[in-house]
C-alpha cells in the first residue's frame, strides 16, 4: 500500500560527461523525482532520452553532477564510498534485463550473495535464500546452476535475489527485454505481487509503453527532463 513518505527523493539532478577539454555533454539537465513508499512507478523513454544515466543515479552506481538525492532518509550524495556501497547492497535491489547471476553457481548461493555481503550468518541468509526462491515459484530450482535455466527462470532467481536484503525499493531495468511475452507476462505478476501483497516499492525502467501501462504511475523522460506523469491505465486491472 502507497503511503505519503518520500522514499526517492530527486531534486535539480544535473548530469555532465566530459568528452575531453573544453567539452562536456549535459545529459540530465535539472531533474526533479519524487516516489512514494509502495509505489509502482514506471520510467518510460527513448534512446538516448537519459533514462539509463537516471538509473544509474537512483541506484546510486553513478553521482550527479549537480543536485540532491535522497534515498529512504539517507542523502546519497553527501555519503561516502563505503556508505554508498551499503546503501546499493541494502536499500536498493537490482533487477537487470540480462539477470548478472553468477556462473556455475547455484540458484540459492545467487540469491544468498547479497546477505553475505551484507555480513548475515549462514543459517539466516540459507533460510531467507530459500523463502524467496518459494515466493518466485522457483524453491525446485534451489540447486540449478544459471546455464541449467531458462530465461524466465533465471529472472525470477535475479528477483529473489534483488530482495535478499529487504531493500527500501526494487530497481528493474528492461526486465521483461530478453523474454518472450508469455514469460515477459509471468516477471510482470511477480512484481505485482511483491508490489501489492509486501508493499515493495518498484521503479521499472523501460521503453514499452505496454509494460509501463500497468504499472501506478508512468514518468516521462525526454532529452533529459521528465515530461510527464500520469497514471498507468491498467494497473488496477490486473489483480
Amino acid at each position: 500500500m502507497m503511503s505519503d513518505q518520500r522514499i526517492i527523493d530527486m531534486n535539480h539532478i544535473i548530469k555532465r560527461f566530459f568528452i575531453g577539454q573544453p567539452n562536456e555533454l549535459e545529459v540530465l539537465h535539472g531533474l526533479d523525482l519524487q516516489v512514494n513508499e509502495g509505489e509502482f512507478v514506471s520510467i518510460v523513454g527513448a534512446s538516448g532520452s537519459g533514462k539509463s544515466t537516471l538509473m544509474n543515479i537512483i541506484g546510486a552506481l553513478d553521482r550527479p553532477t549537480e543536485g540532491d538525492y535522497t534515498l529512504d532518509g539517507v542523502k546519497v550524495f553527501e555519503a561516502k564510498d563505503k556508505e554508498v556501497s551499503k546503501i546499493r547492497n541494502q536499500k536498493i535491489g537490482f533487477v537487470f534485463q540480462t539477470y548478472n547471476l553468477v556462473a556455475r553457481t547455484s540458484a540459492l548461493k545467487n540469491v544468498e550473495l547479497p546477505m553475505l555481503y551484507a555480513g548475515v550468518g549462514r543459517r539466516e541468509r540459507t533460510k531467507r535464500a530459500k523463502e524467496l526462491l518459494e515466493i518466485v515459484e522457483m524453491g525446485e530450482r534451489a540447486s540449478h546452476s544459471p546455464d541449467e535455466l531458462s530465461g524466465g527462470q533465471k529472472q525470477r532467481v535475479a528477483i529473489a535475489r534483488a530482495m535478499a536484503n529487504d531493500p527500501a525499493i526494487i530497481l528493474a531495468d528492461e526486465p521483461t527485454g530478453a523474454l518472450d511475452s508469455q514469460t515477459g507476462r509471468l516477471i510482470m505478476d511477480i512484481f505485482h505481487r511483491l508490489n501489492q501483497e509486501q508493499g515493495k516499492t518498484i521503479v521499472l525502467i523501460t521503453h514499452s509503453n505496454e509494460l509501463a501501462e500497468e504499472t501506478e504511475r508512468i514518468i516521462t523522460i525526454k532529452d533529459g527532463l521528465i515530461t510527464g506523469s500520469r497514471e498507468g491505465s491498467r494497473y488496477h486491472a490486473v489483480f
